[in-house]
């Protein structure tokens, strides 16, 4: 059953905006997505009737939120095919990556030590890692790209023939290039150079977009956001394998992660809470559980589906401009809904500004992905990013303000 896009748009308050008489376009969801009315209505639940703290009282107000807060980690859990005991709430994704950092990686890995990423790497999932081997000493190695923005797997295979590789950090889906990478072959293949290395995802482009089960992925450890998925933001989590939770030592320490406190020292709490320093957000994880109901009723696969049919006809329709280039894969196989492009003789922030002054939202820069850019030997690009609540009604806007920017700034 395809998505009825004009009814969900009704959902989302900020889509029925108009910019200066135009409708809102908006194509910047691989930044951040819109929020439907029910999220919003369940953060405001709470805090007119149920606002409290957690995990501390026993009068109905704090067994309300509670229940609000832990029912978010179960949804989530369940929407990930995950042990909700290995769903440590953070503010970010950023925020999860940087607890396996500093939990695990600046724990295990040391002088003569290597791990493996790719060049792809949003700078959330790259910069707390290469911070820790300047520190360290481990070695970085990287994976590069195909011509079509794929990663490199006989390279990848040459990088972990020496079995010294015992950590990977890689992207589910490429923020710039829409490239879905393949996940639980590369998780194999660094076992078998050596079993006891561990994988890391950044998920933050894959949840929102794809069905995801943690556990047929065989990862280790797996980032998300709130905001890219219809929640809120200031929310995150790090899902990752209970036993290992339980033999890391906690990323931030304070009030609720402890089992006991005295003058001397501190034991830690049961997981995922030892990992949970302090009040946490309560609202926020009220409104991630009402987007994970959300997308659920919704139903992943028809997700996936929507997007496959509406990245092919945009790309169809950007790759009809004169002078625009799509960087990235164009079988919609391995890719999502993230498609960046240059237009020839136009900076991306001009084309971003024309297509904004028409109500058109897009992403122009280095999208966190310097290495990347590097790469492609670019500065910047233009990124248009489509979720469940874009339809062919929106190319139109996107390709004429395109054509209007090639009209007025090319020479």
């Amino acid at each position: 059953m395809t998505i009825d896009v004009p009814t969900l748009r009704k959902e989302f308050p900020t889509l029925s905006r108009e910019l200066d008489g135009q409708r809102l376009v908006y194509l910047d969801s691989a930044a951040s997505s819109q929020t439907p009315t029910a999220v919003l209505d369940a953060m405001d639940h709470f805090y007119r009737w149920s606002r409290s703290n957690v995990h501390r009282g026993v009068y109905p107000l704090a067994e309300e939120a509670t229940d609000l807060y832990e029912g978010g980690r179960t949804k989530l859990a369940s929407f990930l095919d995950a042990d909700p005991r290995g769903v440590v709430f953070t503010k970010n994704a950023t925020e999860a990556c940087n607890l396996v950092a500093y939990s695990w990686v600046r724990r295990n890995l040391r002088e003569g030590d290597a791990m493996l990423s790719t060049v792809m790497e949003h700078h959330a999932n790259h910069v707390p890692f290469t911070y820790a081997a300047r520190d360290l000493g481990f070695e970085v190695r990287h994976i590069t790209l195909t011509d079509d923005g794929q990663l490199d797997l006989d390279v990848a295979r040459r990088l972990l023939a020496d079995g010294k590789v015992r950590f990977l950090a890689v992207g589910h889906v490429s923020n710039v290039l829409g490239t879905i990478n393949p996940v639980a072959e590369l998780a194999r293949m660094v076992r078998e150079a050596n079993p006891d290395a561990l994988v890391h995802v950044d998920g933050t482009q894959a949840a929102p977009h794809l069905p995801v089960s943690f556990r047929d992925l065989g990862v280790d450890f797996y980032a998300v956001t709130g905001h890219k998925m219809l929640g809120p933001t200031g929310i995150g989590a790090l899902v990752a394998r209970p036993e290992l939770l339980d033999a890391m030592d906690p990323f931030l320490s304070g009030g609720d992660m402890i089992r006991d406190v005295t003058l001397e020292g501190s034991t830690w709490n049961d997981i995922p809470h030892k990992f949970e320093a302090g009040t946490p957000m309560i609202a926020e994880a009220a409104g991630l559980g009402a987007a994970v109901d959300w997308l659920t009723d919704l139903g992943m696969t028809r997700v996936r589906e929507h997007e496959v049919a509406l990245t092919a006809a945009m790309i169809e329709a950007l790759t009809s401009i004169e002078g625009v280039t799509i960087h990235g894969p164009t079988d919609m196989a391995v890719r999502g809904g993230a498609i960046s492009f240059a237009v020839e003789g136009v900076h991306p922030h001009d084309v971003g500004a024309m297509l904004g002054s028409k109500g058109v939202c897009v992403r122009v820069g280095h999208h966190c992905t310097k290495p990347l850019m590097r790469c492609l030997k670019l500065n910047a690009t233009a990124r248009a990013s489509s979720y469940i609540y874009n339809d062919v009604d929106d190319l139109e806007p996107l390709v004429d303000g395109i054509e209007a920017a090639r009209s007025f700034f090319a020479r």
